[in-house]
């Protein structure tokens, strides 16, 4: 449990670890006291997207998801969930579905769980009534998309510049890209796999730019922060081939802020620099 005399940031704290849990789309890290859950591009009420967007019918997996994500907090018990954006699918504010979705999702949760979500650029309005609404009981923190530090861990969604904040950091772990791998096998076949995309931030796209002044790596000698994209918790969504030329990045910095990346599939295969899987 949270022991609430005891900040969630300090200056004390070990240097941050941010651990992948095995066979699954999530990790989990210590800040300052707390034991930390991290989970990216949720999507909440993807299939009535589907439906609106491409007029594709795909039975709701609403269940699915709020159970995979409740079979997490069980067996990593952590104080505090953190959704590094896109927590929800629709652009504007959610609908029915969508909202209902959430709604039944937070109501299943601890009541000791704190929840903090990175707003992504899917997450529209949603501090208008996820933090402030009378339908949620939960604690709920909603922070802005470009992040901020939790403890040693920088936090963004990564469709923006990270702020300053997070590049201050031991690690910055963002959603955003939902890397994956296409694999081919010796008779051609081939599938794609969601995978973890871990590195260096290099500093050069990030030197030049203004609001950057001051940020300790990029003015001195010490070593950049590790950088963490991870999968997208929805299974459905795509994503970023990211071992398959031509395809392209979707954040600002990337992949020209990404140095000595690597790739991992979810059960902890190291396969070694995406650019040569």
């Amino acid at each position: 449990m949270r022991d609430e005399s005891r900040p969630v940031s300090t200056s004390e704290s070990t240097p941050a670890r941010v651990e992948p849990v095995p066979g699954e789309p999530a990790a989990t890290a210590t800040i300052g006291s707390e034991r930390a859950l991290f989970v990216a591009d949720y999507h909440a009420g993807y299939e009535a997207g589907l439906r609106y967007e491409r007029g594709v019918d795909v039975p709701s997996r609403a269940p699915d998801r709020r159970d995979r994500l409740l079979s997490l907090l069980e067996r990593t018990r952590p104080d505090r969930l953190v959704v590094l954006g896109d927590l929800m699918h629709s652009i504007g504010d959610p609908g029915g579905a969508e909202r209902g979705e959430l709604e039944v999702l937070f109501e299943s949760f601890a009541a000791d769980l704190a929840v903090t979500v990175v707003k992504g650029n899917h997450d529209g309005r949603i501090e208008t009534w996820l933090a402030d609404g009378d339908d949620i009981e939960a604690v709920v923190d909603v922070v802005p998309g470009d992040g901020i530090a939790l403890g040693d861990v920088g936090v963004c969604h990564g469709h923006t510049w990270p702020s300053a904040a997070a590049l201050e950091s031991d690690v910055l772990c963002l959603g955003h890209e939902h890397p994956c791998v296409r694999l081919e096998d010796e008779v051609g076949g081939s599938r794609v796999e969601r995978a973890w995309l871990r590195g260096r931030l290099d500093p050069a796209p990030f030197g030049d730019r203004p609001e950057y002044d001051g940020v300790s790596w990029l003015e001195g000698d010490a070593e950049s922060p590790r950088v963490v994209v991870f999968p997208a918790f929805n299974d459905l969504v795509g994503g970023t081939w990211i071992n398959v030329t031509g395809q392209s990045f979707l954040s600002p910095f990337l992949p020209a802020g990404l140095a000595e990346g690597e790739a991992y599939l979810l059960d902890g295969t190291r396969l070694g620099s995406y650019e040569s899987v």
